[in-house]
């Protein structure tokens, strides 16, 4: 016995069908555009989020955006460091990267969790490709401080190795291991790689995926949550130390992609269900944006009709 599918939806036909109607104008001004996405937090550990995010994923692949995925996975170098009882250290809120845990890091994030999302993805069909980030070139670094150890700071991109990938109408999944400029590897803060990526790749936009809603001014105040910052604000705030610790590598990508020519970043919760669509396909959106220019502030502080609708998808995806 089959039952009408949507008899436990609040939205009725008609709402539905105006909200996808609605979203074509964000659809259309996307359609081509490369997509720099960061891949991480509790997103990446749960897999019925990480089910979910890839679907999203392969959602705007197919409307026509150009995605591309940068990923670290540190939970899961933490959990391999204890199995073979080597210690985890931290400087600075950096990686302690000695010779043996740099051997683990290129398992578990070249191996492990990169083959774990090309699958997730592939699931809907042959879309994703893994790249570790030693592969030709994609990126290469030398030592960011001697403290660190294989700790890596970056010197160049191959942006022509991932647009070839996007030609060929694949998803790049970037493992963010890099080649070193000495012949070996590096560990590469994968905040950094993404903002580094969207600059060489020209990319529309670049989100960074967290467990928290966005950039707060106050974070012990959930309703100071910023929706919209312009770029000289952005810099205004990393330079008066106003940004909680764990959110300033991101910032700082934000800022280093907008000053290359990334027209947005964004910081959004990877927790919420379908936040990638949202944010991406209605004005109401559901993270922080930081805009390039004064031009793109103004388009995205206007209200817009979509965004009484979005809050009702939200609750009904």
């Amino acid at each position: 016995m089959k039952y009408a599918r949507d008899a436990h939806l609040s939205m009725s036909n008609e709402e539905t069908a105006e909200l996808l109607f609605e979203a074509l104008p964000w659809i259309k001004n996307l359609t081509g555009k490369t997509v720099v996405i960061k891949y991480g937090g509790a997103a990446m550990v749960d897999p019925q989020l990480r089910a979910d995010v890839m679907s999203d994923i392969v959602l705007l692949k197919i409307i026509g955006m150009k995605p591309v995925i940068v990923h670290g996975g540190g939970k899961d170098i933490n959990a391999a460091l204890s199995h073979y009882d080597i210690p985890v250290q931290f400087k600075d809120g950096q990686r302690v990267t000695d010779d043996a845990t740099m051997e683990i890091v290129r398992e578990v994030l070249g191996g492990k969790v990169n083959q774990e999302l090309v699958a997730a993805i592939n699931a809907h069909g042959n879309l994703a490709v893994g790249v570790c980030g030693s592969d030709a070139g994609t990126i290469m670094a030398e030592q960011l401080d001697p403290d660190l150890c294989r700790v890596g700071k970056i010197t160049r991109i191959n942006a022509d190795y991932l647009e070839s990938l996007m030609d060929a109408e694949y998803i790049p999944v970037v493992a963010t291991i890099a080649q070193g400029e000495d012949g070996g590897f590096y560990n590469i803060n994968a905040d950094v790689a993404a903002g580094h990526i969207a600059a060489a790749v020209h990319a529309h936009k670049v989100i960074f995926l967290t467990d928290v809603d966005g950039l707060y001014e106050d974070f012990s105040d959930k309703d100071s949550l910023i929706s919209n910052l312009t770029l000289e604000e952005t810099e205004a705030m990393l330079a008066a130390g106003e940004v909680d610790r764990g959110m300033i590598p991101k910032l700082e990508s934000c800022v280093y992609a907008l000053k290359a020519g990334v027209f947005r970043s964004h910081i959004i919760n990877g927790t919420t269900p379908h936040s990638l669509l949202l944010e991406l396909l209605t004005d109401a959106g559901v993270g922080t944006v930081m805009h390039s220019t004064d031009v793109a502030y103004e388009q995205d502080t206007h209200p817009h009709p979509l965004t009484q609708f979005a809050a009702r998808l939200s609750e009904n995806i």
